[in-house]
């Protein structure tokens, strides 16, 4: 159970990688920062997660998890679906935040719940692992499906596992 746990939390931190941060790997790192800065101080929520990316990584800026918990949260509490998504990551991790399961759990309910495909798979590892829900592999699966059907081909492969499994 050990093993299955690192296996899906490695491959959420992949999903955080490839949807918050893609942007922020290819930057160039000040000018991209400062613009960015300036767009998600006038409240432009995608912007705010970006910046939130930036402060993670420490692209174009001295790495800081306080700061970039700060900005996922502005996008967060604008209804920003990628905010969301990395106000959970933020709780699963600790990074940033002390991390609490059910916070992380909250927050990707709130973004699968509006198509995010990352966060539709983060809402099934956790109804899967019993992180921050009861838990529950039925409804897991379900998760995993939706987000298969948005795409998610690490959703697929979930989805596939437990059906084998008989859920």
């Amino acid at each position: 159970m050990q093993a299955l746990k690192n296996i899906v939390i490695n491959a959420a931190m992949s999903w955080a990688l490839l949807f918050g941060l893609t942007t922020a790997a290819t930057a160039t790192p000040t000018s991209d920062f400062e613009q960015t800065k300036v767009r998600a101080e006038q409240g432009i929520s995608l912007s705010q997660v970006v910046l939130g990316g930036y402060y993670a990584d420490g692209i174009g800026v001295r790495q800081d998890y306080a700061k970039a918990f700060y900005w996922y949260q502005k996008s967060a509490d604008q209804g920003h679906s990628g905010g969301q998504f990395q106000m959970g990551q933020a709780y699963r991790s600790g990074q940033g935040v002390r991390q609490d399961y059910a916070k992380a759990f909250y927050w990707y309910q709130k973004s699968a719940n509006q198509n995010n495909r990352n966060a539709q798979s983060a809402v099934g590892i956790s109804y899967e692992l019993g992180d921050g829900v009861r838990q529950n592999k039925t409804t897991a699966k379900e998760w995993y499906g939706k987000s298969c059907d948005n795409g998610q081909q690490i959703g697929c492969d979930q989805y596939k596992r437990l059906n084998e499994q008989g859920y």
